[in-house]
């Protein structure tokens, strides 16, 4: 049988996390070793924030449902349900939801998020 050429995702890779964000890596580094991208299905809930980061990756984010909080560099941007953002990569960034509902939205890194190229900050 040949090989096909194509690739169907049926078992994300579940991110371990500790606050409450859910993570479904269908694609990247730690779901098939690619290292070129990563694609994630994020649902963060009411309160959650991270810290600020300067990902070494350029990361598209897609809001499915809810709001999305950013502050890159110095600015402020919420997202709502339907829009889309890019942001490129050496730009300090944080991510939050500040607001009262969950929030559902798509991740795409180029190339493929790893903790070695976020750099969080403590």
């Amino acid at each position: 049988m040949a090989e096909k050429n194509y690739t169907i995702q049926n078992n994300p890779f579940i991110v371990p996390t500790t606050d409450g964000k859910i993570i479904k890596e269908h694609f990247g580094v730690a779901t098939d070793e690619n290292s070129q991208i990563s694609i994630a299905h994020m649902i963060a809930p009411a309160g959650w924030s991270e810290p600020f980061q300067t990902p070494e990756f350029d990361e598209y984010t897609f809001i499915i449902r809810g709001k999305k909080q950013f502050i890159i560099e110095d600015e402020m941007v919420v997202l709502e349900a339907g829009q889309s953002i890019k942001i490129n990569k050496n730009t300090r960034v944080q991510y939050s939801n500040p607001f009262t509902e969950v929030c559902e939205y798509i991740a795409i890194c180029l190339p493929a998020f790893s903790m070695d190229l976020v750099n969080r900050e403590a």
